[in-house]
């Protein structure tokens, strides 16, 4: 399945259904008087956020979304039918907005939550509405309200509580696969991960949090390089960001210059982002270039205050007392989910 989290969409509500001219004639019931009645309700549009959606993909092959118009009013003081609404089923995180204005319609957080984006218009009233003591019999009624119409936009941004980042291969994704039931593909070549994945991490009975595997970054990302700020948004929801550095690759320009280029740009994307806590580790101890040049880099990052964790992904050693620290951390910052 396409991973898709951007689409453009048009919707129209339902127009307002038409008063009805009717007037009564009955036998033996003399001056009967107007009658009619008013229109319906046009159809709303309305957003509904779910869990079983993952990505936008149904948004980009349906652009239109057009709601009926109410029903139009009948003689015998009858109202026209309201007519039903059109709903559209996002992902939890889809954040949507006018494109025309730029305002925020809703922001679809929770699963089942529901936002009008188009109010279906008011029906027209009916002549008998217009009865008066010197207008006794109106021949007019009221048309119906037109419906709203809008072109949105959508996009989803993931909602987990910590997000990956680091350099391309430097085995995010081997380490959600290590921790989680997630299955990302894992392999030894730049920009594998080509979308985010998620994964739910479970720490001894009670609590669990959720763990989002971001594609890697590059310098340059924040202005479009390499992946871009295709998949940054993903990370503006998080609680706590885990920074995974490679030290075995050639040529080796030292951890604390990747985590500092890493910064840059999440710092360009957003200082927001960038102030978020942050936990670094260090990755690949199962291979021996690595622990040659483990505590010389350990030791750069214990000099400016910062702890590092290393961990091997593959092998998992290391990765419990990492994500020991990870739930601790979302404790300090209520981030973990506990389970009923």
């Amino acid at each position: 399945m396409r991973f898709v989290d951007e689409a453009k969409i048009y919707i129209k509500s339902g127009d307002g259904g038409q008063g009805c001219v009717s007037f009564r004639r009955e036998k033996f019931v003399p001056r009967g008087g107007p009658d009619g009645g008013d229109g319906g309700k046009g159809g709303d549009i309305v957003a509904i956020a779910s869990r079983s959606h993952r990505t936008l993909l149904d948004m980009k092959f349906n652009q239109h979304h057009v709601a009926r118009r109410g029903g139009q009013g009948g003689g015998n003081n009858r109202t026209g039918k309201n007519s039903d609404d059109v709903e559209i089923v996002v992902p939890v995180g889809t954040v949507i907005k006018d494109m025309e204005t730029g305002e925020l319609l809703a922001d679809m957080t929770k699963d089942g939550q529901r936002a009008i984006l188009a109010l279906g218009g008011k029906g027209g009233r009916g002549n008998s509405r217009f009865k008066t003591s010197t207008n006794q019999a109106p021949r007019y009624a009221q048309e119906g309200i037109p419906g709203e119409e809008k072109t949105i936009s959508l996009e989803l941004k993931l909602i987990a509580d910590v997000g990956t980042v680091g350099f391309p291969n430097v085995g995010k994704s081997t380490l959600i696969a290590n921790v989680s039931a997630a299955r990302p593909k894992i392999a030894d070549y730049p920009f594998t991960t080509l979308k985010p994945n998620l994964g739910v991490v479970r720490l001894g009975d009670y609590m669990t949090f959720v763990i989002a595997d971001i594609p890697g970054l590059i310098e340059g990302a924040h202005l479009g390089a390499g992946l871009g700020t295709k998949f940054l948004r993903h990370i503006e929801r998080t609680s706590i960001l885990l920074h995974v550095i490679d030290i075995s690759k050639d040529p080796f320009t030292g951890a604390w210059n990747d985590f500092e280029t890493i910064n840059n740009e999440l710092e360009s994307f957003s200082p927001a982002v960038r102030a978020k806590p942050q936990i670094v580790a260090i990755n690949k101890i199962d291979l021996t270039i690595t622990r040659e040049r483990l505590q010389e880099q350990v030791n750069i990052f214990e000099e400016k205050g910062l702890r590092v964790f290393p961990f091997s992904a593959v092998t998992g050693e290391g990765v419990g007392e990492l994500m020991q620290e990870v739930g601790k951390r979302l404790g300090d910052c209520s981030g973990p989910q506990a389970e009923d």
